[in-house]
């Protein structure tokens, strides 16, 4: 298996704290090089991706983590305007929230997301998660990058 040195630029959109605090530690621990960026709500999510108010030197993600229970527009509405807006399509998001429901699950794909991922409520257990789809996108799959 051929493991990636490049570092990615990784958007989070994530409400929690505490989460958020998580999940910076599951790159940590990793030792994960990567650009983590995050953002608290649907509103600075579409902020993020188009480059507006204060995001307007924002990166294009290689990588989204996207929670579905968010302020404003929720994560269904973000993951719907970027799978269906041309330039943006082709970034993978992963849904990383707390709801196994299995409606949820079905209108994630629906809106073609890449992965759907429920949290694990134990830490350690979501340590392990988050650096396992990091790893997976990092050293086994590879990522549309633009020009």
């Amino acid at each position: 298996m051929t493991v990636s040195l490049e570092s990615i630029e990784i958007l989070l959109v994530e409400d929690d704290p505490g989460d958020e605090l998580m999940t910076r530690e599951a790159f940590a621990d990793n030792k994960i090089q990567n650009t983590l960026h995050v953002v608290r709500d649907g509103e600075e999510a579409l902020d993020f991706f188009y480059r507006r108010g204060a995001h307007t030197e924002a990166p294009r993600p290689d990588l989204v983590l996207l929670d579905l229970n968010l302020p404003r527009y929720d994560g269904r509405q973000v993951l719907e305007r970027i799978k269906s807006d041309p330039d943006l399509c082709d970034i993978p998001i992963v849904v990383l929230t707390t709801s196994a429901a299995e409606e949820d699950i079905l209108r994630s794909y629906q809106l073609h997301a890449n992965a759907y991922v429920t949290k694990p409520v134990d830490l350690e257990q979501f340590l392990s998660a988050v650096r396992q789809i990091d790893h997976f996108f990092l050293t086994v799959v590879r990522l549309p990058r633009q020009a």
